[in-house]
């Protein structure tokens, strides 16, 4: 065998999780998310960066004003997901890298004291960090629906600030039994990967 993770945690985390597009009534507990976060932490990130920001959105008030900001199509499973979380980049993250990369803590000026090269690093890592949390959610017998089909603008004004930028929604909980659409095909390796 050439991985060392076991068949059937491949299949957990990869071959057999889908996106969720309904969800069971089943609530997703705080320690749940909490155990995902203590997990996916450990992903590597530029100079141990961790920009990625989680809003977990529980409240039906919350929720409401959530929903306006979807895109239509996403609407209906965000209203009735068992928890959403807004995944963000902290767009003032270098503030934490001497804490974080303590033994270069210059890193900070050195290369992260203009905004737009902040940005541009919060965005990339918070994106890594944001495919860690949905590997976490499926490590936690979870499913995830992740959508890039909302008002950015809105969600940020309306549950962030001008130093957090938001990077995804994405709905939590046990799968639905609605059978999800058929899986998507995928690039072979030699249509992906060239040797040079």
């Amino acid at each position: 065998m050439t991985l060392v993770l076991d068949s059937a945690a491949q299949d957990l985390l990869f071959r057999e999780a889908r996106t969720a597009n309904t969800f069971s009534d089943e609530p997703v507990t705080e320690e749940q998310v909490q155990a995902i976060y203590d997990l996916v932490k450990f992903g590597p990130t530029a100079f141990n960066q961790t920009p990625l920001r989680v809003v977990l959105v529980r409240s039906a008030e919350a929720r409401g004003r959530l929903v306006q900001h979807m895109a239509e199509a996403n609407r209906p499973k965000t209203a009735a997901a068992p928890l959403v979380a807004i995944l963000a980049a902290d767009n003032e993250f270098h503030e934490e890298l001497p804490q974080l990369f303590p033994h270069f803590p210059q890193v900070k000026d050195m290369f992260f004291a203009e905004r737009p090269v902040r940005e541009q690093s919060a965005l990339v890592n918070a994106a890594l960090q944001a495919a860690y949390f949905i590997v976490g959610v499926r490590a936690a017998g979870l499913a995830a629906g992740p959508m890039t089909g909302f008002d950015f603008a809105g969600v940020q004004k309306e549950f962030l600030d001008g130093d957090h930028t938001p990077v995804m929604v994405v709905n939590i909980g046990k799968p639905g039994d609605e059978a999800p659409f058929p899986r998507g095909p995928r690039l072979a390796y030699d249509e992906v990967v060239t040797t040079v």
